[in-house]
């Protein structure tokens, strides 16, 4: 076997989504599906996935629309990254997840990278995302065909990072997912998807499939900023990702924070009303305090320390603020 040779499948291109859900519901536990592949392809030639079938989603126009009603901006999973950093009504109404979307990898990738692939986006670990041949030395790991978590060794849970940058904005927007199957169709929140698990890291069976993200207009106007800390400053994850966005009127402040790329799921802290009751700066010093509590990451990567990690969450979430709040910025100078 090739170390980088594709596992052989059947390649299915449906036109419709009746059709694509009828495959789902026959042959789902055996399809991946595809849509940019940005991802995935690469996952199938280090042989992290073998499926039997690929369920190429992209010519199904329901899944490529975007849509706007009284209640909420539909947004069709099959969406590339590219055309929504683009869109007008998203750059005037949605700002944040626009800079957040503009962070991912690099122009030719968000031309094919979809919104749907990038909010289902695989975990990812030092240990894991590797060659079969790398991983069958080590005696594979938890995630994929061993037995044992090279992160943490001797527990039964996989810590592999969730590392997506549109996550943690759609979180703090309070969007929803529409997902379909041959058995009908759910509504559920993003922020109840997400599992704080490496392996099953979502909640959505075999026979399902994002048709739509929906936005509540209500948040259009959010204001805020994406921060990324990665090693490149292109191409690469994020090795943390921070969202801060919110809304800002005369002393009432609804503000939400985001992480990503430090925990098995993206996470979602809402500030307490009671908060911004303290003097702007201690206000400031409170919530990133509780931001960088949420942060757990462990050894996902060889180049940065954990502490390192938690401390830029710190950073950015002060940043954020500063810049929410119109005041001018004091950096944190000691870890």
């Amino acid at each position: 076997m090739s170390v980088w040779m594709m596992p052989e499948f059947s390649y299915l291109c449906p036109t419709t989504l009746d059709e694509a859900l009828k495959h789902l519901g026959e042959w789902g536990e055996e399809t991946r599906i595809l849509a940019g592949g940005t991802d995935l392809l690469p996952s199938l030639r280090m042989r992290l996935f073998e499926p039997a079938y690929m369920l190429d989603i992209r010519r199904i126009p329901e899944l490529n629309r975007l849509d706007i009603d009284d209640e909420f901006i539909h947004i069709g999973a099959a969406l590339s990254l590219r055309t929504l950093e683009n869109h007008p009504i998203l750059k005037e109404q949605y700002p944040v997840l626009v800079e957040a979307i503009r962070s991912i990898a690099a122009p030719n990738i968000r031309n094919m990278g979809t919104i749907g692939g990038n909010i289902c986006l695989d975990t990812r670990c030092h240990w894991y995302n590797q060659s079969y041949f790398w991983r069958r030395g080590i005696g594979f790991c938890l995630k994929k065909d061993g037995s044992r978590c090279h992160v943490a060794p001797g527990g039964n849970r996989c810590w592999a990072a969730f590392s997506a940058d549109s996550p943690p904005v759609l979180l703090g927007l309070d969007a929803e997912l529409d997902i379909v199957s041959p058995r009908g169709e759910r509504t559920v929140r993003l922020n109840d998807f997400y599992i704080d698990e490496g392996r099953k890291r979502f909640r959505l069976e075999r026979d399902e499939m994002i048709r739509s993200i929906r936005i509540p207009r209500n948040m259009a106007g959010f204001q805020g900023r994406y921060f990324k800390f990665r090693i490149r400053g292109s191409v690469d994850y994020p090795l943390v990702g921070v969202a801060v966005l919110g809304r800002v009127q005369g002393k009432k402040h609804d503000v939400r924070i985001g992480l990503t790329a430090v925990n098995p799921r993206p996470k979602l802290y809402t500030v307490e009303p009671e908060v911004w009751s303290e003097a702007p700066e201690t206000a400031i010093e409170i919530v990133a305090q509780k931001a960088a509590r949420l942060a757990k990451p462990l050894r996902t990567t060889l180049h940065v320390s954990m502490e390192y990690r938690k401390y830029l969450v710190r950073v950015f979430v002060r940043r954020g603020l500063y810049t929410l709040l119109n005041i001018p910025y004091r950096p944190l100078v000691a870890i």
